[in-house]
């Protein structure tokens, strides 16, 4: 495959980076605006209940991102219910003009894990409500195809607790997905604290990386959010180009049959 003709593409819509971030947790706004720059991402999660939406005369970080250069995503961070999911979505479409939304509903909240159950009825909800819906979820096939029947527009799940920084937890899980996840994009959202992270994730052939806290919380965001740009293009090139397999012996790189002498 061609690398120009290589997109992120969900519900129709063309993205030519294949990394997404938050824009939570910055010590500045502007800090995050050049950590949104040096990135490469085309789209940005905002968490609507973290932020002032009825009173825009006081200073807000929807005031340091540009609508008309990054998609934006609000997300439904902090919402323990279906309905209460849904009625933040509905907020934040009348107030950003954005039917996207990246669906959270948690069902715990010392692991912020999914509420399975919760999430299946907000999906068919939003859906049914014209939303294009990215729900986060446990690293579950079985889920993820019952989300997908529900209508999302790409399945997003975790490789580790949201903001644990530990990377992915199980490779196997992942890649199963991968293998038979071909309606929509997979996307891997939470626990991706460190380059070799987005790229060990990326050459699994998942088709993007959502993170915020790996960039935030880094010491210096801005060096973190460019390495994760490269790291996630590495990442996609390598799982394009298909790495050879590996051996328990060695493969002489200079084999003798076939030189000129």
């Amino acid at each position: 495959m061609k690398k120009e003709t290589d997109s992120l593409v969900i519900a129709g819509r063309t993205f030519g980076s294949r990394l997404i971030l938050g824009t939570g947790k910055y010590e500045t706004f502007e800090l995050m605006k050049q950590a949104l720059e040096a990135s490469g991402t085309d789209m940005v999660t905002v968490a609507v209940r973290r932020v002032n939406l009825n009173d825009r005369s006081k200073e807000s970080l929807l005031d340091h991102i540009d609508p008309k250069k990054y998609q934006l995503l609000p997300n439904t961070a902090g919402c323990y219910s279906a309905e209460e999911a849904v009625r933040t979505a509905m907020l934040a479409r009348e107030v950003l003009d954005t039917p996207w939304v990246k669906l959270e509903v948690i069902g715990d909240e010392r692991t912020l894990f999914p509420d399975n159950e919760g999430l299946l009825a907000a999906t068919r909800e939003l859906v049914r409500e014209g939303f294009i819906v990215l729900p986060y979820l446990n690293d579950d096939l079985i889920v993820a195809r019952r989300l997908i029947d529900a209508g999302a527009s790409a399945v997003m799940p975790l490789a580790a607790p949201i903001g644990s920084g530990l990377g992915i937890q199980n490779f196997t899980n992942l890649q199963i997905m991968r293998e038979l996840i071909s309606e929509v994009p997979l996307i891997v959202d939470a626990g991706v604290g460190t380059a070799s992270d987005a790229t060990l994730a990326m050459e699994l052939g998942v088709d993007g990386i959502l993170m915020n806290t790996g960039v935030a919380g880094a010491r210096d965001p801005v060096a973190m959010a460019e390495a994760m740009n490269f790291a996630v293009r590495a990442g996609r090139l390598a799982f394009l180009a298909g790495r050879i397999p590996k051996k328990l012996y060695a493969t002489a790189s200079s084999p003798d049959l076939g030189l000129i002498e």
